[in-house]
């Protein structure tokens, strides 16, 4: 009862906040009363120079840390909001005034057990980049290595624990109230988030995903990620090689160094494309402040806070999907959506394709370099609600990560699309994982694991027949005088057991494949 209370005292002045904004339109969404949202109206106070998503990033920054790693999460979820407000709040700043240095070092030295003398030759005292979660400071080991040392907001746990416990508390009610709105599976969407900044708030996963991301990067020279200094790492603080280069937007350093942006971009792609499809494990907070070209020519990203993950299976349905839409088949485009399970078998075929083609056909018609494989996927999931399409977090977060290289794409070379520098890798990726031969590999993995369980199943069997013949089976009378007419002794049961016990194993067996 009294979280309730405080719930709902803090859903007030979130919405007092809001009004202060001009951000009321979110509530648009809900079946308030005339008169409540009449009178929230009359409180509003509108900027006709700002946009509504911009209002709302500014509503959300003014509200604290969470609520701005609420924005930026929000912001790959167009099906939600709307792409022109997902879009706005993708400029969330994620930046606050930076924390006291002597808080900083004394969480350092906490953490890691040891003076800051002990740890490091220098610390400097003001931290180079401030955000809703940590700050970052540049720093020298005793080795001469240069560093920047990532460390955590006093409090910001027990901070964010609170504004989960709010945000779970709306979503339910949204979902108890608004049954339409749980096909968008709020409360699923308050957990991943939670999930999400839970992991960014344990820096050791951050430096474990550093680790992960330079280890399949090992043999490429094009891309370099900043070692994990392990000794200097704990959950509150994360040290990391300190990396020296170029901003990837930053066009005329880039020039000046001797470098060209369109190789720049052609190792982007590179890279980009790897990540997503050979690794299934990309960067997803890819803007151009967390990549860097180095004077060599090499990329190397910072800030591994946000990474993505798509499975085998998923793989292979966007690469299925993306072929399929650049090839214009729009019934293979529905095809692939219906044999994934992505949308329901009841809907029409015909429909979806219909819809693929009204969406792609405006994109895919424009010249080659102006091709948006994110905005096409973005049009794709709009169209969830018509088709009650399951919503795939992993693809709305890739969905967004493809927008923004694509617009430092851009930037770098206009005249060329990441995508068609790709195309190489991807064709051959595609003979190599969705060819003919591909295929049959999966087919002959698929019996062989098959083949590995024979011994469970005949286990199993071995069981099931124990379990017939036992007295504690009973059969109707006239079962037993039947099987006793056709039968001199017990072996018959023996029989008859293995004989049914076999067709349920059959039954299985179809039944699995």
């Amino acid at each position: 009862m009294k979280s309730n209370l405080a719930h709902t005292a803090r859903l007030f002045r979130l919405v007092w906040t809001l009004s202060r904004h001009g951000a009321l339109f979110p509530l648009d969404a809900f079946d308030l009363p005339k008169g409540v949202v009449g009178l929230l109206r009359l409180l509003e106070r509108r900027s006709d120079t700002m946009r509504p998503g911009e209002r709302l990033a500014a509503a959300l920054q003014s509200l604290g840390p969470t609520f701005i790693k609420l924005g930026q999460s929000l912001a790959v979820r167009g099906d939600l909001i709307g792409d022109d407000v997902a879009d706005d709040l993708s400029a969330l700043q994620d930046d606050l005034p930076p924390f006291p240095s002597k808080d900083a070092i004394a969480t350092v030295e906490q953490e890691l057990g040891s003076s800051e003398g002990e740890l490091f030759a220098s610390f400097d005292r003001e931290p180079v980049a401030a955000a809703s979660i940590a700050q970052v400071h540049f720093a020298e080991r005793h080795d001469g290595i240069a560093v920047a040392v990532k460390i955590l907001r006093p409090g910001i746990e027990d901070a964010f624990a609170r504004d989960v416990a709010f945000f779970l508390w709306f979503a339910r009610l949204v979902e108890r109230f608004l049954p339409e709105a749980r096909r968008l599976k709020p409360v699923e969407v308050v957990r991943n988030f939670e999930e999400t900044v839970a992991l960014e708030m344990d820096l050791r996963m951050e430096a474990a995903a550093a680790g992960e991301l330079a280890e399949n990067f090992l043999d490429d020279p094009e891309f370099r990620v900043p070692a994990v200094d392990w000794e200097r790492t704990s959950r509150r603080v994360m040290t990391l090689e300190r990396i020296d280069g170029i901003p990837i937007d930053e066009i005329a350093r880039i020039e000046e160094a001797g470098l060209s942006p369109r190789e720049v971009l052609a190792c982007s792609a590179r890279v980009f494309f790897n990540q997503v499809f050979r690794d299934g494990f990309f960067h997803a907070d890819m803007h151009p402040g967390n990549m860097f070209v180095c004077a060599d020519g090499v990329l190397s990203p910072v800030d591994f806070g946000i990474m993505g993950r798509l499975d085998r299976e998923t793989r292979h349905f966007l690469a299925d999907m993306l072929i399929a839409f650049l090839s214009r088949d729009y019934e293979k485009v529905a095809e692939v959506h219906f044999a994934a399970g992505y949308v329901p078998r009841d809907k029409s075929l015909g429909a979806f394709s219909q819809a693929c083609r009204a969406i792609a056909e405006p994109i895919l018609g424009k010249s080659q370099n102006e091709i948006s494989i994110a905005r096409l996927l973005g049009q794709l999931f709009q169209v969830t609600r018509t088709f009650e399409m399951e919503t795939q977090p992993q693809l709305l977060l890739l969905q967004k990560t493809m927008l923004v290289a694509e617009g430092v794409g851009r930037k770098l070379d206009p005249d060329s699309n990441i995508w068609t520098l790709a195309e190489p890798l991807m064709i051959d990726w595609v003979r190599e994982n969705r060819g003919p031969e591909a295929r049959l590999r999966g087919i002959a993995s698929e019996m062989a694991r098959r083949v590995e369980r024979l011994p469970l199943y005949f286990s199993k069997l071995e069981t099931l027949s124990d379990i017939v013949t036992a007295e504690g089976i009973r059969l109707h009378p006239d079962t037993v005088a039947a099987f006793h007419a056709q039968s001199k002794g017990g072996r018959f049961w023996r029989i008859a057991a293995i004989v049914l016990a076999l067709g349920l194993a059959a039954l299985l067996l179809i039944e699995l494949a």
